[in-house]
C-alpha cells in the first residue's frame, strides 16, 4: 500500500505539514501534489499546491510563500511588492490548484514523476466545498516597527482585489477579498497560522470556522479586526440560535441581527485566552488526544500494510471507516474518549462487556465499544478473530433494536488499564448492506450470546467550558447517551464478511 508522502523543501513547508498533520491527521494531509501538466514526458510533473487536505466533501488547499519584507524607505512601496508576491502569487496557486481538481480530479500525484496517484478518492467536484489558505511570512517585525502592536495583519472587508495595493501608508498590513469574484482567499501569517491551527485542531472545527468566517466577510457588514486570532476569539465565545459557534449578533429581544459594521477591538484574543473558561476547557480536552492517536495508529498501521486485518490494496475502505472518527469535532473526541476510557478500566476481566454511543445528532454514527479478555480464545489469532466477529454481530444486532441505525462504528480492546498490553479492532459496519433476512439470523445468533438482553440507559454530558462560575455566556452543553450489557464470554457460531 504506497503512500509516500513529502516531507516539504523548505523549513516552513515542513512546519505547515506538522501542524497540518496534527490538525487533520496524516491520512488526509499531502504536502507537495503534482500534477502531469505534459504526459509525454516522464518526471515533468508540476507542483500544484504545497499541501492539500482531503476529506470528505472538503478540500483545503495550503499555498506558502516565504517571501522577504523588502526595505526600500518606503513603506507603501515594500507592502505592494511584498503583497504581489507573498500573497497574490500564493492565492493565484491556491486558484490554479482549485481549477485543475474541478478538472481533472484523477490526475494528481504524489511525487513529480507523477507515478504515485493521490491515495484519497477526490469527491465529485459539482458536490466538494473548497477553502483556499495563503500562508505569508516575514511581515510581523515591520508591522510591529511601523504601527506597534502585534503585528498581526489586520481584517478589513471593505478592501477589495486592486485595493490591496496602498498609495498611502494606511492601507498597508491590511487583508480584505483578495479577489471577490473567485473563491475567497484566507491569508494566515507565522503567528496566526499557529493560532487557528491548534485552537480550531480538528478538520470538522477548522472547516467549520473558515466557512463562518467567510461568510461574514462577504456579507453586507463591513469588518473590521486588528488580526485574525481577535476573530477567532469572538467566534469561539459565541453561539447561534442552533448551538453552534458563530459571529452571530443579537439585538436587545434576542433576534439576531445584521449590522452596518463590527470591530473587533485588539485583545480580544488576549482575554479569551487568560480567561478561566478557556483554561479549564483546554484541561478537559487533554483527554481527547485519545481519539487522534487511536486514528493515527490505525493509519499507521493500514499505510505501512501491518494491520492485523488487511483491508486491501489501497486506502479506501480502511479511510472509510477512520473517516467517521476523524469528522468528530474537539467537544464529542472528548466525550468519547471518556466514554471509552471510563468503560474500558471498569470493564471485568473476565467476560465480554459492550458498550453503545447513540448519535445525537443528523449523520451520526453508532459506536460500538466492546472489550474481550484475551483467554477468551485458545491462541491470540483465534482470540482476534473472534473479538472481530463479535463486533460484528453486536453492530448487526442494534438493528433489531433500533430500525433507525444505518452506521456503526466498532472498536474493541482488552479489558483494564494495567493489563500489559493494548491492541485495538476498527471495524464499520453499513447496516444498508445486510437484508432483512441477514439481520434477523444475526439477532438470532446475538440473543443466544445474550446481547441487548438488559440493556442499562445511562446520561452522559459534556460542557464545552466546564464548571467555571460564573459560567460563560452560551456556553454549549452537549448531551451523550448509552446502553450497556455485560455478559458472559461465548464463541459466536459464525463469522461475517468484514465491514
Amino acid at each position: 500500500m504506497t503512500n509516500e508522502r513529502a516531507e516539504g523543501v523548505t523549513q516552513s513547508e515542513r512546519y505547515l505539514k506538522s501542524l497540518c498533520d496534527k490538525t487533520f491527521l496524516s491520512l488526509w494531509s499531502y504536502p507537495g501534489i503534482y500534477r502531469d501538466q505534459n504526459k509525454t514526458k516522464a518526471g515533468d510533473g508540476k507542483e500544484i499546491c504545497d499541501l492539500i487536505v482531503v476529506f470528505e466533501n472538503n478540500i483545503i488547499i495550503f499555498s506558502d510563500k516565504d517571501c522577504r519584507f523588502p526595505n526600500s524607505g518606503c513603506l507603501a512601496t515594500d507592502w505592494n511588492r511584498w503583497f504581489k508576491r507573498a500573497v497574490y502569487k500564493s492565492a493565484e496557486q491556491a486558484w490554479g490548484a482549485e481549477r485543475w481538481i474541478k478538472s481533472f480530479p484523477n490526475r494528481l500525484f504524489l511525487d513529480r514523476s507523477c507515478s504515485q496517484r493521490f491515495p484519497i478518492q477526490i469527491p465529485d467536484p459539482s458536490q466538494a466545498r473548497f477553502n483556499l489558505i495563503v500562508v505569508a511570512h516575514n511581515y510581523q517585525k515591520r508591522s510591529q516597527d511601523e504601527l506597534g502592536g502585534k503585528g498581526s495583519l489586520m481584517i478589513d472587508s471593505s478592501i477589495q482585489s486592486s485595493q490591496h495595493y496602498a498609495s498611502a501608508n494606511e492601507r498597508c498590513f491590511a487583508i480584505g477579498d483578495i479577489e471577490a469574484t473567485r473563491s475567497f482567499v484566507h491569508v494566515l501569517g507565522d503567528q496566526t497560522l499557529d493560532i487557528v491551527l491548534k485552537t480550531v485542531d480538528t478538520v470538522s472545527d477548522f472547516v467549520n470556522y473558515l466557512e463562518r468566517k467567510e461568510a461574514l466577510l462577504r456579507s453586507s457588514t463591513h469588518v473590521v479586526a486588528f488580526g485574525e486570532e481577535d476573530l477567532l476569539a469572538y467566534y469561539l465565545s459565541n453561539v447561534n440560535q442552533e448551538g453552534r459557534h458563530d459571529f452571530a449578533v443579537w439585538d436587545s429581544d434576542g433576534n439576531t441581527v445584521t449590522p452596518n459594521a463590527l470591530f473587533f477591538e485588539e485583545g480580544h484574543w488576549e482575554k479569551f485566552c487568560h480567561s478561566e473558561q478557556r483554561d479549564a476547557q483546554l484541561r478537559a480536552d487533554r483527554v481527547s488526544y485519545v481519539w487522534d492517536a487511536l486514528i493515527e495508529e490505525h493509519s499507521r498501521h493500514i499505510v505501512s500494510g501491518t494491520h492485523y486485518f488487511r483491508t486491501g490494496s489501497d486506502l479506501g475502505e480502511a479511510e472509510t471507516l477512520l473517516r467517521w472518527l476523524a469528522r468528530e469535532p474537539r467537544l464529542r473526541r472528548r466525550a468519547l474518549s471518556i466514554m471509552y476510557g471510563e468503560f474500558i478500566e471498569l470493564a471485568p476481566r473476565n467476560q465480554r462487556a459492550t458498550r453503545y454511543v447513540m448519535p445525537i445528532e443528523p449523520g451520526q454514527p453508532h459506536y460500538l465499544f466492546m472489550t474481550l479478555p484475551v483467554d477468551a480464545a485458545s491462541n491470540y489469532s483465534n482470540y482476534r478473530r473472534m473479538r472481530r466477529e463479535l463486533v460484528e454481530i453486536s453492530g448487526v444486532n442494534l438493528k433489531a433494536h433500533h430500525p433507525e441505525a444505518r452506521h456503526v462504528v466498532g472498536l474493541a480492546t482488552e479489558p483494564g488499564i494495567d493489563n500489559g498490553g493494548r491492541s485495538h479492532d476498527a471495524a464499520y459496519i453499513d447496516l444498508a448492506a445486510y437484508s432483512t433476512e441477514e439481520i434477523a439470523e444475526i439477532a438470532a445468533i446475538a440473543s443466544g450470546l445474550e446481547m441487548l438482553s438488559n440493556p442499562t440507559l445511562k446520561g452522559f454530558s459534556v460542557d464545552e467550558y466546564p464548571a467555571v462560575l460564573p459560567r460563560p455566556k452560551n456556553a454549549i452543553r452537549k448531551p451523550n447517551g448509552f446502553g450497556t450489557d455485560k455478559n458472559q464470554t461465548q464463541k459466536p457460531s459464525r463469522g461475517k464478511r468484514k465491514k
